[in-house]
C-alpha cells in the first residue's frame, strides 16, 4: 500500500520550480524536446518530483521519438495510478503519482511490447537517482 502524501498547496509552491508546480499540480505540460530527461540513457530511478516516490526504471524507458520521457512500464504498477482525462476535447488516459497525486503525463496503447504501452511522462515531473 502506497503511503499518501497531502500538502497545502502553499507548501507544494515553496517546494517545487514554476514549471514543475505548472505541470504536477496544475496538470500542465513541458513543450516537446526542452525537458532535460526526454533523451537521458544513464542508468537509474525516475522518482516523482513532488514526494520522491519511485515511479519508473531506466531499463523499461525508449525512444518514442515524441520528445518527453516514454517508459513501457513503471516500477511497481501500484506506484502510478491513471484516470480518464476529457481535457482538449480528446480522451486520455492520465497518468499520476499514487503517492501525492502529482500529474506526470498520459498514457497510450501505442508502446513497445511487453506492455504495448506508453507512458509519455513530462521531465520537469520527474527526479533522477543515478544507479551506482
Amino acid at each position: 500500500m502506497i503511503e499518501k502524501v497531502k500538502k497545502p498547496d502553499s507548501e507544494w509552491r515553496e517546494e517545487l520550480t514554476p514549471e514543475q508546480y505548472h505541470v504536477t499540480r496544475e496538470k500542465g505540460t513541458e513543450r516537446a524536446f526542452s525537458g532535460q530527461y526526454h533523451d537521458k540513457k544513464e542508468a537509474g530511478v525516475y522518482k516523482c518530483i513532488c514526494c520522491g516516490a519511485a515511479l519508473f526504471d531506466s531499463e523499461s524507458k525508449f525512444d518514442s521519438g515524441t520528445g518527453w520521457p516514454s517508459f513501457w512500464a513503471p516500477v511497481e504498477e501500484e506506484n502510478v495510478e491513471t484516470k480518464m482525462d476529457f481535457s482538449h476535447f480528446m480522451v486520455r488516459t492520465e497518468a499520476l503519482c499514487a503517492s501525492c497525486g502529482a500529474h506526470l503525463g498520459h498514457v497510450f496503447r501505442d508502446g513497445p511490447q511487453p506492455t504495448g504501452l506508453r507512458y509519455c511522462m513530462n521531465s520537469a515531473a520527474l527526479d533522477f537517482e543515478e544507479k551506482s
